[in-house]
């Protein structure tokens, strides 16, 4: 039961991170951001590695240790209780690996002034496809990809007659 807890403790904290172009980080918020008129050249899927922040190895260590100890009597017990407790942390840190991973997509853009960039972006509400009107958006050293919005000119002024 102490192992399902862990488990469920290390994917729920894996779970909070987010690399969403649909979320914006508190520190981003109320920032001036600069913003570049561009057009997609080409977007292909990509997979972004997950993190290893040690949480999963920490908990898989503990959870193999906790249950490695119970086994036979007392030598035994510390000798497979430290087993477990590697085991355990070796599979945790591949767990919060496999766990944090996204999908995501490499969006390579062409600048009005004829200069390319590429954005490894994850995937958000929308889609892009070669040819569409895009904005850059960065804030902090962060850059991501939105749909330009139209915006109509106001009209020109009538001369009087």
């Amino acid at each position: 039961m102490k192992n399902l807890w862990i488990a469920g403790v290390v994917l729920a904290l894996a779970a909070c991170s987010t690399t969403s172009p649909d979320v914006v980080q508190r520190g981003d918020a109320q920032r001036l951001s600069t913003v570049q008129d561009a057009v997609v050249v080409n977007v292909r899927p990509v997979t972004v590695d997950g993190s290893q922040s040690g949480i999963g190895g920490v908990a898989g260590g503990v959870a193999g240790g906790v249950a490695g100890s119970s086994v036979g009597g007392r030598r035994e017990a510390v000798v497979v209780g430290v087993l477990g407790a590697v085991a355990g942390a070796v599979v945790g840190n591949a767990t919060e690996r496999l766990a944090t991973r996204e999908q995501a997509f490499e969006i390579m853009v062409q600048l009005r002034n004829g200069e390319r960039r590429a954005i490894v972006q994850a995937q958000g509400k929308e889609s892009f496809q070669p040819g569409d009107q895009v904005v850059l958006i960065s804030t902090g050293g962060t850059t991501r990809v939105a749909r330009s919005q139209s915006v109509q000119p106001p009209p020109a002024p009538q001369p009087r007659s």
